[in-house]
């Protein structure tokens, strides 16, 4: 039998002879039930995550090609239906998390209706999307492994061999698996960072991505505007997202520092400089300036002593202040070698293309002064793979001598291209990123950030161009049903996917014949 399924059989036992008056109580189906629900509480499922990310991150250490990978979700369904067809098409959950996007919270999940990436969402979306997330992928367990026990139980009552199905129970692959947590700049300072880190992480994350952006400047990576803080701003957050883990006993916990600088060219403080060339005074120094005489500054101007000279850092007329051009790359690179000289674990870099070249060119600095460094890297669909794929080809392509001038550069994406050679060679390139950011450029997660916005609104578009023109029932029926049906998705009976048998179980467990259950012969859903 079962060592987990007989020893919860043996805790009910002995409850029951301990309390007296639990004869209703089967120790089977008590057990049965503590089983399907593994995870009693979200820190259960923080401190089991963060061993599987920090055993994963171990292992790419050790083996590049064992990167991670995940999904954006905006919804409970879509992270569970995405590890149902993890678990179905793979058979293992294994190396595969869930991301939740602040820019998905904010288009999909505010009461303020779609907003914009610019953390003016509710806060306290975020911890309440954790906590639905795990509430579907612990419902998808507990359906699951109900099915597994109503297999046992048809098992026993026939006489038969249940070794097999009770290994199912035994070494079942829970649906349950790490986030990684968008929490944008932290919601506010320091103080905020903490509060709303406890929340997220009492729901269940086990791994807090915080960028180095001002919190009521944000915008989006992939959007212009974006303004950084000072290191020691950024520091410390990163110590109150720590002393949240450590605090709530998530000695595992994993903190993601993102660099929004390789795009950024803004700050709006100037932090103090206690003695050249710490922190501060690198910081400085990337601010642009313009030598000035003391008799030309004006009433109330900023000015600052670099190399000797007076300054006057160049400032627009909202107050920010202007990074020298062509700082990014070493600004991007300081912030990632402090970040993990601070606490955190993974680097994540906002970049403006998928270039692994680029990206290496970033990671080889830091693994100079930090040779563990890992990413989480943003597949981002802010990007035009088709397009940065064939430019990538082409400019490849011109390097080695080839003859490129049948290609218009100027109009790439024309679907001309499509079936070429061309065509193959950007598609085989984009096939591979993956693997080779992971090998070449130090990518040990990578995640689409908001990939089921797309397919969501690509599936529905389909849907309703067909439904309500000539196609009527049958762009149904063909586009979607047939499609379920075929591919054996669990989602096509609808009924059992919400709880419909799951429920009627529990019922006959709680009410023993008296039960009302939905699962009869006039049910619908045995067609399927």
């Amino acid at each position: 039998m079962s060592t987990a399924y007989k020893s919860a059989i043996d805790v009910v036992r002995e409850l029951k002879q301990k309390h007296g008056n639990w004869q209703n109580i089967s120790e089977t189906d008590a057990a049965r039930m503590m089983m399907q629900n593994r995870f009693k509480t979200g820190l259960d499922i923080a401190k089991y995550t963060a061993k599987i990310m920090r055993q994963d991150m171990e292992d790419y250490d050790n083996d590049t090609s064992q990167y991670t990978q995940s999904l954006g979700a905006w919804h409970g369904f879509v992270a569970q239906q995405t590890m149902y067809a993890k678990k179905k098409y793979f058979g293992t959950t294994s190396k595969t998390y869930i991301y939740l996007s602040g820019w998905m919270v904010a288009a999909l999940r505010s009461e303020f209706g779609p907003l914009p990436d610019q953390s003016m969402h509710e806060k306290t979306s975020v911890p309440k999307l954790i906590e639905e997330i795990y509430t579907f992928l612990r419902q998808a367990d507990a359906k699951v492994l109900n099915d597994y026990f109503r297999e046992l139980n048809a098992a026993e009552e026939a006489g038969q061999d249940t070794s097999a199905i009770l290994e199912k129970i035994e070494n079942f692959d829970s649906h349950v698996v790490p986030i990684i947590a968008d929490i944008d700049a932290g919601f506010g300072n320091e103080e905020a960072t903490y509060l709303l880190t406890k929340q997220m992480i009492e729901a269940g994350a086990c791994a807090i991505q915080v960028e180095n952006q001002v919190s009521d400047a944000k915008q989006c990576g992939h959007q212009a505007g974006k303004v950084t803080v000072p290191h020691e701003d950024y520091i410390a957050k990163i110590n109150a997202i720590r002393y949240a883990f450590l605090e709530l006993g998530v000695e595992d916990g994993v903190i993601v520092a993102r660099t929004d600088s390789e795009g950024a060219s803004l700050t709006q403080k100037i932090p103090v400089s206690n003695e050249p060339g710490d922190l501060a005074s690198q910081y400085i120094d990337f601010i642009d300036v313009e030598e000035i005489d003391i008799a030309d500054a004006k009433e109330n101007d900023v000015l600052l002593k670099r190399d000797g000279k007076l300054v006057r850092p160049v400032r627009l007329a909202n107050g920010l202040y202007q990074f020298r051009e062509e700082t990014n790359i070493d600004r991007v690179v300081l912030d990632c070698v402090t970040a993990l000289e601070n606490g955190a674990d993974l680097l994540w870099i906002e970049t403006p293309t998928p270039d692994v070249a680029h990206i290496k060119s970033m990671v080889d600095r830091i693994k100079e002064q930090q040779p563990k460094a890992k990413l989480v890297y943003n597949n981002s669909p802010s990007f035009n793979w088709t397009l940065n794929f064939r430019k990538q080809v082409i400019a490849q392509w011109e390097e080695e001598g080839k003859d490129v001038s049948s290609y218009d550069k100027d109009n790439l994406m024309s679907s001309d291209y499509d079936g070429t050679e061309l065509d193959a060679a950007a598609d085989v390139a984009a096939q591979n990123f993956q693997r080779d950011a992971s090998r070449e450029a130090g990518v040990f997660h990578h995640l689409i950030t908001l990939p089921t916005y797309h397919t969501t609104a690509l599936s529905v578009h389909e849907l309703a161009k067909g439904y309500f023109g000539e196609e009527g029932m049958l762009a149904y029926a063909a586009g979607v049903q047939r499609k379920e049906i075929r591919e054996g998705i669990s989602c096509v009976k609808h009924q059992a996917m919400a709880g419909s048998d799951l429920g009627d179980d529990h019922k006959e467990i709680f009410s023993g014949d008296n039960a009302l259950k939905a699962g009869g012969e006039k049910n619908t859903m045995n067609q399927f």
